[in-house]
């Protein structure tokens, strides 16, 4: 009986973990080795990461993981979508590397568009319109910086190189950038023009599952690690959490899928784009997935206005775990206030519970009275959001989506899959909590000729790790309210 061992790296955009991967007898096994915070640094107005302190803390989770004294064969890290890291003509990171929640964005955007009118920008990449896209990020770089860079790659992909990978891009965040083209499957000329870059500056792409390289022998004599494979997996974190949905091949074309985190990302999978009219209207993207297939998806506030809200009570001195904060939710009337989670105005950090009840005032609404009221509130109108998405991706791809399959860390929120069950009038299927580093876990197995190919990865999933679900209780639950939602505003 072969046992195989792996190391996945997975950044988020709250906290980072570094997890052991451990295959054995078509089962997949998880270790958590190492868990780290990742907060954003502010300085003057600017919102940035700390990739040093990310990194000492990566470095940290080897040394523990070389402690186990596991053989482990590959390692791969994957982060969220969308920010990229500079490089100097001498390979050195150039800092700062910008959030993508700098208030910088909004000049990157007016830049952009006058460049480039967003019909054609949407028919060269299929990604949805966001501020925070890499396209408008470079938009409002100083040109002289963006001039002096010898290369980009995203947050994960940097990581990957640091590691001992070869510096290249995976096409899963190549996607999210906005300057890939995904029916020609390379960068697009018009969106790389128009975001300021020269051809030359642009890194290799590389498919899901490539081999990059070896861990690097500083790092090996540093943590006690042997010898590894740095492999790129689906370096957008999105991309390797959809790789881990426990689905079947019969359940091709009747699920869709919720990966719930700081964000809520909604979508089902193809094999082609839709590049469409309506797609662009709707506001739905086109990102690439493992084996080149097709997330259409929309990008939806999650787990964000929950957490904000949480940071600022701890702020003030009441702090509350997440199962604290959602019982006092169940206890709160229901349907009072509802929020468009998706509204520009709750996109930057702090202050969330005033936005909040500003809007419910603006919009003719009770503000919500108590902490669980106001927790209430978003569970309540996260549930409508998702029904709204639901119903758009059966529109644009002409199918009846029987299940949601909710992955990720939001997924153990029993109480809104209920609600998101209730509010669809859908099969919910929740889990796996990790889905992310077991998408990562699984492309590496795959990579390694361990694992066939996908199908057989989801299996081994369903297999190893266990699920909840959760079926319709109420099909009136919330109806009028659903009305009341529909009709809220959705933009500044």
């Amino acid at each position: 009986m072969s046992e195989h061992h792996y190391l996945a790296c997975d950044l988020g955009a709250e906290s980072g973990r570094l997890m052991a991967g451990h295959l054995c007898d078509g089962r997949l096994r998880l270790e958590e080795i190492h868990r780290f915070p990742n907060q954003p640094v502010q300085e003057a107005e600017s919102l940035r990461w700390d990739l040093e302190a990310l990194q000492t803390a990566i470095e940290v989770g080897l040394h523990k993981a070389a402690q186990t004294g596991v053989d482990y064969q590959s390692i791969s890290c994957d982060s969220w979508g969308v920010d990229y890291v500079l490089y100097d003509a001498q390979g050195q990171r150039m800092q700062p590397a910008f959030h993508y929640r700098d208030p910088r964005t909004a000049r990157g955007v007016k830049t952009i568009l006058n460049r480039m009118p967003w019909e054609s920008i949407f028919a060269e990449s299929g990604i949805q319109f966001m501020p925070l896209n890499a396209l408008f990020q470079l938009g409002a770089e100083a040109p002289e910086r963006l001039a002096s860079a010898q290369t980009l790659l995203g947050v994960g992909d940097a990581f990957n190189h640091w590691l001992g990978g070869k510096p290249a891009l995976e096409v899963s965040m190549a996607s999210t950038f906005q300057l890939y083209h995904p029916m020609k499957r390379a960068w697009s000329e018009a969106l790389v023009a128009a975001a300021g870059l020269r051809a030359e500056q642009l890194p290799e792409l590389v498919p899901s599952g490539t081999i990059t390289g070896t861990l690097s022998q500083g790092l090996m004599e540093r943590t006690g690690l042997g010898a590894m494979k740095v492999v790129a997996t689906c370096s957008h974190d999105t991309g390797a959490a959809v790789a881990a949905v426990p689905v079947s091949v019969d359940d091709s074309g009747s699920w869709a899928y919720l990966s719930s985190g700081t964000w809520s990302l909604m979508g089902v999978e193809r094999a082609a784009p839709i590049l469409s009219d309506g797609c662009r209207e709707l506001n739905y993207t086109n990102e690439v997935g493992h084996g080149h297939s097709i997330r259409l998806l929309k990008n939806l506030s999650g787990m964000w206005l929950l957490q904000e809200c949480r940071r600022a009570w701890e702020a003030e001195g009441e702090a509350y775990d997440y199962q604290a904060l959602t019982e006092m939710a169940q206890k709160a009337e229901p349907w009072v206030s509802l929020i468009q989670p998706s509204h520009p105005r709750f996109l930057a950090p702090g202050g969330m519970p005033e936005r909040i009840a500003a809007y419910c005032q603006e919009t003719g609404q009770p503000v919500p009275a108590s902490k669980g009221a106001m927790v209430r509130c978003l569970l309540e109108s996260l549930a409508l959001l998702y029904r709204q998405s639901l119903q758009d991706l059966e529109t644009l791809t002409d199918q009846t989506i029987q299940t949601l399959h909710i992955v990720g860390g939001g997924s153990q929120n029993q109480l809104l899959n209920q609600w998101t069950a209730d509010a669809l009038q859908r099969t919910v299927v929740a889990g796996p909590v990790e889905a992310t580093a077991v998408g990562n876990l699984m492309i590496q197995a795959i990579a390694l000729g361990q694992v066939k190919d996908l199908h057989q990865a989801r299996a081994m999933v369903a297999r190893s790790f266990p699920t909840t679900t959760y079926l319709p209780l109420n099909a009136s639950s919330g109806h009028a309210a659903w009305e009341r939602f529909a009709s809220l505003p959705a933009d500044a």
